[in-house]
């Protein structure tokens, strides 16, 4: 499903259905902008989050398992935080669905409002951080707070992916998109009738500048903490206000 739609037919449907005017709106913004800046933050927090909070993952948030798992062999750092993460990720997904679903209801687009909730916790995520900083203990109530909140910020990207941005590539675990892409790649150089590739061309088209962003903001995350501390998040902050303010200036010209 391609996220651009006419303007002939989105009058057409926000005439007929006063809800369908906030759904198209939600997804009206250039795709391939949203999908490299999201993907870029997501892997510029998760890197940064990593190497800053002792290995410590807050888009993959499932890899804090393997931390976990890799205490009972070695000592670990950040054990309660690392505990912290799944359930503090869940009620960050199930709170943005619950704030999404009560934008429309009021037949309000949910795309920038979600995008701005999840800058205010990039904010917060840098604000703690620069208190917490030096980080040497992990499990600090400070740092404790400091990892959460850059795990909400990735659970509300997550949530907004699989709703307001469901037509669009994921951009926060790349581990589905580079299967696609392989799958694509080969599907590709086998070749085939025109019918079946072309929608194929259309998603490994869609699925690689996400990976690609993911990629550059990992090694942007780890590079920018070196040299600026948790004052580097401005980066990613800076980005998702301006998808926000650019993804309501779009449904709202």
């Amino acid at each position: 499903m391609s996220a651009e739609v006419p303007h002939s037919l989105a009058s057409a449907a926000s005439a007929t259905n006063p809800s369908a005017k906030a759904a198209i709106s939600t997804t009206a913004p250039e795709p391939r902008l949203l999908t490299v800046g999201l993907g870029f933050t997501a892997g510029f927090v998760d890197t940064l989050a990593f190497v800053a909070l002792y290995s410590f993952f807050s888009a993959h948030v499932t890899g804090n398992f393997v931390v976990l798992g890799s205490a009972l062999s070695q000592p670990v750092h950040g054990l309660i935080a690392k505990l912290l993460a799944l359930p503090t990720f869940i009620a960050a997904v199930a709170a943005t669905r619950l704030y999404g679903r009560s934008l429309e209801r009021r037949e309000h687009a949910a795309a920038a409002p979600l995008l701005t909730v999840q800058a205010i916790f990039l904010m917060a995520f840098m604000a703690l951080g620069l208190f917490a900083a030096p980080i040497t203990d992990a499990d600090a109530p400070l740092a404790i707070l400091t990892a959460l909140s850059s795990t909400v910020a990735m659970g509300v990207q997550n949530a907004a992916s699989r709703t307001v941005f469901a037509s669009l590539s994921p951009t926060t675990v790349m581990t589905g998109n580079v299967t696609q892409l392989a799958i694509d790649a080969v599907d590709l150089i086998g070749g085939g009738p025109e019918a079946t590739l072309n929608p194929v061309r259309a998603r490994f088209k869609r699925f690689w500048p996400p990976v690609l962003a993911f990629a550059v903001g990992a090694t942007c995350g780890a590079i920018s903490y070196k040299f600026g501390g948790f004052l580097s998040i401005l980066v990613p902050t800076v980005i998702v206000v301006a998808l926000a303010i650019h993804t309501r200036v779009k449904a709202h010209p």
